[in-house]
């Protein structure tokens, strides 16, 4: 095959995960999927879900006649990837159905989980998401074996692509683990310890038999995805009281070629077992290359996973598919389950590695001894991590959409309060726009605080975003970058304007603190660029209202913090990567694309909205002013560069003529010169007849910004 331009040139800064905002991959032109989920009888279609889990087919028999064991792996294998670093992964898009995870080693055979359920999406069409489905479907698999989950939401849109802005991680095989550090802390923004697992390796880590170490790792991983012990427990209790694994055989030895690998007459169905000439046996089927179930009651909700692990001894030993596994000690437990295909012939039970750890952790231990005596709490712990689980990608509880969606909202969903007054209208706009740009405030601080406040959104997973105005509140009110002190005195000014102007009314109409914020940055850039000659209306739609303490998650939080902002030409010592390749990254989570980014951080320089006043990358003698200056600066031959540090973060401009220092700069700077696609959009920007159309753009993705995580508007 031939090499792309970035296997030539791998040190190349990549720009093209930012593509992804600007090309429509999808075959339905402007659906709504939200609109189309609630038009859905939802009770017919998880009844047609409930079909299907009880149809075994030939080509690939139920175990113990039920399917609902496969779906409930299939749905948490697609939820499971998320990681709460970036927000990535997780069941939006239905990515399941695209590599790498369609092939990775921790989701054999779900590709047929999948093909078993396409009755059900060939019925539905577009009306029902692969998205929704897969998760749904593994609701519907609990439902039916006696649980009661929590609740389910609909809605997420279906993904035709791979995303491909993930970090996977840096193995170049899959099922290695090269990604942890000398004092095992797993690198960021990894969620799984291993390259093509969804958690941890289930015969312990790097392939030993260690309970404590494994429970290290899967309490890391684990938290890496929003869980906590408490849930992380109840998840893997709840999870393998289901189902048995299939280790038949060692899966080197059987496994044939993944979907992405596999001859194209296997028409996207992979792992096809060698050799066979008939239906595979449940007894016979090789997944993990682990054999065996967990309890006496495979497909009904029940307590036997606890017993089973707490009232029995479990050594360690090889199965029949040459994997770790634990048996139990003595012969009390031997033979007490049914075959899995109906067999006369009874086996016994197993653990994983990863479950014999629930039992030699202190913590862990403790957790499910306490399930164990309040099968009640069990069972709520579980619903609610299993909700949490397949919805924490959604984002805000304005996207949660169908009749089963609990009346309770959680933490986790970031949510704010209603307003409870009627909201400021164009006159009322006009009046604190007129305030705000009077008041103390410079209009740099105006700019800078509107956008810290609202450039945390993440599209990956809906967090962040102005909305709430958690900028107010901690972490994000200490947060480095946002210049704590000159904050306070911001948050201050704004909230004597807001009550000034609120005490001033006689009607019920009221401003948000977090209406306020964005405001200010509107006003700010509006009269930025009437200095520079250009008439311009930003638009704003009121209705923000302010988040509380106890409405917001501050370890949660916490993941949103950046370590480099290239728009303020930030970068802190925690940054582990050049600040050009995190700006490129977060700037794929605000939905950006190349011009939009490149629109944005020219604007930034122009109105001198950088990390403590610096004069990096302000490439003007009008700061404030919204010209087309640093795009003019960047193409200037007249300026000559050289670097200031060793590792080349900073950068003097020299007049070529004079020999005069005249500007500072950093990288993220100077790769819009050097980059051949940034160069290009520069270029664009950078003609003497562009400055116009720079400010429309600058004003237009300005404003896109602000309104990232407006879900109520929707």
């Amino acid at each position: 095959m031939s090499k792309s331009n970035q296997d030539w040139w791998p040190n190349r800064l990549n720009v093209d995960i930012l593509d992804q905002n600007a090309q429509a991959v999808s075959p339905y032109d402007d659906f709504d999927y939200a609109e189309a989920f609630e038009s859905l009888d939802l009770d017919e279609v998880k009844a047609d879900i409930e079909g299907v889990l009880t149809d075994s087919k030939d080509w690939w028999p139920a175990d113990y006649g039920h399917y609902g064991p496969l779906m409930i792996r299939m749905a948490w294998h697609s939820a499971g990837t998320y990681r709460t670093v970036d927000g990535r992964g997780g069941a939006a898009g239905g990515r399941q159905r695209f590599p790498p995870l369609d092939s990775w080693p921790d989701n054999a055979n779900l590709d047929k989980a999948r093909r078993l359920l396409w009755p059900v999406k060939q019925k539905y069409g577009r009306n029902l998401s692969w998205a929704d489905l897969l998760v749904l479907t593994g609701n519907v698999a609990l439902e039916s074996m006696g649980f009661e989950t929590f609740g389910f939401a609909g809605g997420r849109e279906d993904a035709w692509k791979a995303d491909d802005a993930v970090d996977w991680g840096p193995e170049d095989e899959l099922e290695t683990w090269d990604r942890f550090d000398a004092d095992d802390f797993l690198q960021e923004p990894l969620g799984a310890s291993v390259m093509g697992l969804i958690y941890v390796n289930p015969e312990g880590p790097e392939g030993e038999p260690d309970p404590e170490w494994s429970a290290d790792r899967i309490r890391q991983t684990f938290s890496r995805m929003a869980m906590n012990d408490e849930e992380t427990a109840a998840l893997i209790a709840g999870g393998h009281t289901f189902g048995k694994v299939h280790g038949a055989d060692d899966p080197e030895d059987e496994h044939g070629a993944p979907p992405a690998d596999a001859p194209v007459d296997q028409q996207g169905l992979g792992w096809q077992v060698d050799g066979s000439d008939g239906p595979v046996k449940g007894s016979e089927m090789v997944t993990s290359g682990i054999e065996g179930p967990w309890t006496q009651a495979p497909t009904a909700w029940d307590m036997g996973y606890l017993d089973n692990l707490l009232d029995h001894e479990w050594e360690p030993h090889k199965g029949p598919g040459g994997a770790w596994q634990w048996q139990p000690v003595g012969d009390e437990l031997e033979q007490t389950v049914p075959d899995v295909d109906g067999a006369p012939d009874s086996v016994t039970p197993m653990m994983l590695t990863t479950d014999v750890a629930l039992k030699r952790d202190d913590g862990f231990r403790e957790i499910v001894e306490q399930f164990r005596e309040n099968p009640a709490e069990f069972q709520e712990t579980f619903a609610k991590a299993w909700y949490k689980l397949i919805h924490r990608d959604m984002g805000p509880p304005e996207r949660f959409l169908g009749p089963e969606v609990p009346d309770e909202e959680m933490l986790w969903q970031d949510p704010v309060p209603d307003a409870d007054h009627d909201l400021i209208g164009d006159g009322e706009v006009a009046e604190l726009k007129e305030t705000l740009l009077d008041s103390d405030l410079s209009r740099t601080q105006l700019v800078k605080t509107a956008w810290a406040s609202a450039s945390t959104y993440r599209d990956s997973d809906k967090r962040g975003g102005a909305n709430g105005a958690r900028i107010r509140l901690e972490p994000q009110r200490s947060w480095e970058v946002n210049e704590p002190a000159e904050l306070e005195t911001v948050l201050e000014t704004l909230e004597d304007i807001q009550s000034e102007f609120n005490d001033a009314r006689s009607d019920d109409v009221r401003v948000s603190i977090a209406d306020l914020i964005v405001l200010g940055g509107n006003a700010a850039v509006e009269q930025a660029a009437a200095d520079a000659g250009y008439d311009v209306e930003t638009e704003f739609e009121p209705g923000r209202t302010d988040a509380r303490p106890e409405q917001t998650d501050e370890e949660s939080f916490e993941a949103l913090k950046p370590k480099a902002d290239g728009f303020r030409n930030y970068v802190s010592s925690e940054a582990e990567r050049d600040p050009e390749a995190i700006l490129v990254d977060r700037s794929e989570l605000l939905n950006l694309t190349v011009d939009e980014m490149t629109a944005l951080l020219g604007g930034m320089r122009a109105l001198g909205a950088t990390y403590q006043d610096s004069d990096l990358g302000v490439f003007t003698d009008e700061p404030g002013t919204l010209t087309n200056d640093f795009f003019t600066t960047l193409l200037s031959q007249d300026i000559e560069w050289e670097p200031v540090s060793d590792d080349r973060a900073r950068f003097e401009g020299y007049d070529r003529d004079t020999g005069d220092l005249v500007w500072e700069a950093s990288r993220v700077d100077l790769i819009f010169g050097h980059n051949a696609r940034l160069r290009a959009v520069v270029e664009a920007y950078g003609a003497d007849d562009a400055e116009e159309q720079f400010v429309e753009d600058f004003v237009e993705t300005w404003q896109k910004v602000m309104q990232l995580d407006r879900f109520d508007l929707e």
